[in-house]
């Protein structure tokens, strides 16, 4: 696959070409849901991640964040790969390649050693840094509340029951930690059983219990001895009852509203599922 047939900007083949003079593209291997394009490039005998991003992609400074303070404690393990060069202009991201196949699709998404190693390589990003932050739960709220306003598919008497409860939503102080945002088997890459991570776009400081959303609904609800070994490598569970019901609800109208935005049918049925189940942890409230 020629360079031409990429959907990098002239700008953003520059910016390639200046770090790896002597690039090839091996493989296209973006989603196609965003502008972001993920190229497999080979250069000097080594293998490479280039990544690149419109103007208005929230994903690149979010990833870019990751990599320049958050990534070395994977890095340092082997877990994730090294970023080689960055062009914050041309937003145009380097990788070392991490080896292997995606595990989605494929035995390894449902592998117990692989879920366990999730567990263990989450804590290790979790563990780098905690703050305090007494807003984070009102700016979620609000956030949450505000997308109901967005253009989407959810029943007129759905949108009315979660904009009561989301007026009763619980605020205060919570811890936040390093995290990835989209902790599941579409980001795991395994290498003859050896697990590693990749894709950062949705970095940002959260409760450590947000990077179980994605895995929950993905696993867990079908096969439970995931989840434990899962939070057995973690080293315990970071979730607590009722602050993951209301994490649930936001989720799932986080999900269900962005996939019915970028026309994913699928995704917005699965966020529409999540709906329904989040909503039945709070049956016998009085709201």
């Amino acid at each position: 696959m020629g360079w031409g047939r990429t959907r990098l900007t002239p700008e953003q083949r520059e910016a390639v070409r200046r770090v790896l003079p002597d690039a090839e593209v091996v493989a296209d291997e973006s989603w196609g849901l965003l502008d972001t394009v993920v190229l497999h490039v080979r250069a000097a005998g080594s293998e490479w991640t280039v990544k690149a991003s419109g103007p208005d992609n929230t994903h690149f400074p979010r990833e870019l964040e990751a990599h320049r303070g958050w990534t070395a404690a994977l890095v340092a393990h082997g877990d994730a790969g090294r970023l080689r060069a960055a062009d914050e202009t041309a937003r145009v991201l380097v990788l070392e390649r991490v080896p292997g196949r995606l595990a989605l699709g494929t035995p390894d998404e449902h592998d117990p050693a692989v879920h366990r190693q999730a567990g263990q390589l989450l804590r290790r990003l979790h563990d780098q840094a905690s703050r305090p932050d007494a807003t984070w739960l009102e700016r979620e709220r609000a956030k949450t509340t505000g997308l109901l306003d967005h253009p989407h598919g959810i029943p007129a008497d759905r949108v009315d029951r979660l904009r009561t409860l989301l007026a009763h939503h619980p605020v205060g102080p919570v811890v936040l930690v390093p995290t990835h945002g989209d902790w599941q088997a579409r980001n795991w890459i395994v290498d003859d059983g050896r697990l590693r991570a990749i894709d950062f776009g949705r970095f940002a400081f959260r409760p450590a219990m947000t990077d179980c959303t994605r895995v929950a609904v993905q696993h867990w609800r079908h096969e439970p001895a995931l989840e434990r070994v899962f939070t057995d490598g973690y080293g315990g569970d970071p979730r607590t009852a009722d602050a993951w019901r209301w994490l649930q609800l936001r989720e799932a109208i986080g999900t269900a509203v962005w996939a019915h935005a970028v026309g994913d049918r699928r995704f917005e049925q699965q966020g529409n599922d999540m709906l329904a189940d989040a909503l039945a942890a709070f049956t016998d409230d009085r709201w």
